[in-house]
């Protein structure tokens, strides 16, 4: 299934991939934003949706703290402080993010990269399970932040079979738009 999305997602051109990253902007009131909350984004990788427009909406909009997901070790990531005119070094998976000197944040809103995700908010990501693992700390430390996936229509599909570790997200932003999933229909 990872596999059949990634396909849908690479078919697409790279001019309707910039077309459609551009559009999130269109959407960034509906994401219920408020005023100085903390918003984990992500630098696209391969052909991944770029959110990096959308993120700095957000900030600009809305004075969204942004911060980045870093990997550091094998399973383990957190998420940094993103300042505009900071500082980018490689953060592994050929993205990059802030430095290790960068205040690491508690995301109130993740948007989530991914490869499919379905109408009850499962999602498949890469496989290493690095969203799980942080959403999971993130609750042992109270916090309950909202989990948007972000990708591109082409990668929905009919149904995920998730397995007890996966949490799942509580809507999708697309190019057509933010959708609740789930629960949270």
């Amino acid at each position: 299934m990872r596999k059949t999305a990634l396909a849908a997602r690479d078919a697409m051109s790279e001019i309707e991939r910039i077309e459609a990253g551009l559009s999130l902007t269109d959407y960034a009131g509906a994401l219920d934003v408020m005023a100085g909350q903390i918003v984990s984004g992500f630098f696209p990788i391969r052909s991944e949706i770029d959110i990096r427009p959308l993120m700095f909406e957000l900030a600009a909009r809305f004075n969204a703290r942004l911060c980045l997901p870093v990997v550091v070790d094998r399973q383990t990531i957190e998420f940094r402080h993103l300042e505009r005119g900071g500082e980018l070094v490689p953060t592994g998976f050929g993205t990059y993010g802030p430095g290790g000197d960068a205040e690491i944040l508690d995301p109130d809103i993740l948007l989530i990269p991914l490869a499919a995700i379905d109408p009850a908010g499962n999602r498949i990501g890469y496989g290493g399970g690095y969203y799980d693992r942080a959403i999971e700390k993130l609750h042992l430390k109270g916090k309950s932040p909202r989990l948007i996936g972000v990708a591109f229509e082409a990668q929905r599909v009919k149904h995920i079979n998730a397995e007890a570790h996966d949490i799942a997200l509580h809507a999708v932003l697309t190019e057509n738009g933010l959708q609740l999933v789930g629960s949270d229909k």
